[in-house]
């Protein structure tokens, strides 16, 4: 779990791509993949000038054996999670896949997903992609996973961490400032937790850390984005 001294190591998104590509046992090129296909094309052809009786069992390479397409590895990287998945990163995991065949790849997965009616969708998120359980099935998250968290996270603890997702980023003087109490032991909680991470380091100018929230946090309370969070009209209209 993140701590407060650990953000200036967090993982290099290139090294993700690496890290992925050696998840997938190996090195993967969307080459490869085209020119079996293209065999499997031409051998397909040769079999139609045979003329073979229409009975007999048409020869062609065992589906097993073929490399992934530049689709199942997209869809590889997706399930192997962490940051959101970009281009960039992609590229470093399969070599020969494009900005643009990695875009069409995730067009072509989210249309077959939703043909085939999955609780499942990709979604876009800082500027990458994630898998993402579907609105219709989230309350299935929240059965799953509210009753450890909530046992985990005091009244002071939500108190806190609200402050700061409505104000990050923001520094502890500033939160101790709304709730009117000390924060530091809930700030270290939630930040052993993955809930809160330092967003900004202390300066010559500004002389303490300023927090903010983390992916885990939109993640645990089944966000997309920091702009679901509820806005005073909304909270007034309930």
């Amino acid at each position: 779990m993140p701590r407060p001294d650990d953000s200036e190591n967090e993982p290099d998104p290139l090294a993700l791509g690496q890290s992925a590509a050696s998840q997938l046992g190996g090195e993967w090129q969307v080459d490869a993949f085209e020119e079996t296909e293209r065999a499997e094309e031409r051998g397909e052809r040769e079999e139609e000038k045979s003329n073979r009786a229409a009975s007999s069992p048409a020869l062609s390479p065992d589906r097993s054996e073929l490399p992934p397409s530049p689709e199942q590895l997209v869809e590889a990287m997706l399930f192997v999670g962490g940051h959101p998945l970009t281009a960039t990163v992609a590229s470093t995991a399969v070599r020969g896949l494009t900005a643009e065949r990695f875009h069409e790849a995730i067009t072509s997965l989210n249309k077959r997903y939703c043909d085939q009616r999955r609780p499942y969708t990709i979604e876009s998120r800082d500027d990458g992609f994630v898998l993402a359980v579907r609105p219709a099935y989230r309350n299935l998250r929240e059965r799953l996973f509210s009753g450890p968290r909530e046992t985990r996270l005091s009244q002071p603890a939500l108190d806190v961490l609200s402050v700061i997702a409505y104000r990050q980023p923001v520094g502890k003087v500033e939160v101790d400032a709304v709730r009117g109490t000390d924060s530091g032991p809930t700030l270290r909680q939630l930040v052993r937790l993955g809930l809160v991470t330092v967003q900004h380091r202390a300066e010559a100018a500004v002389r303490e850390v300023r927090y903010g929230t983390t992916p885990r946090f939109l993640q645990v309370f089944g966000l997309i984005s920091l702009d679901e969070l509820p806005r005073l009209g909304d909270a007034q209209q309930v």
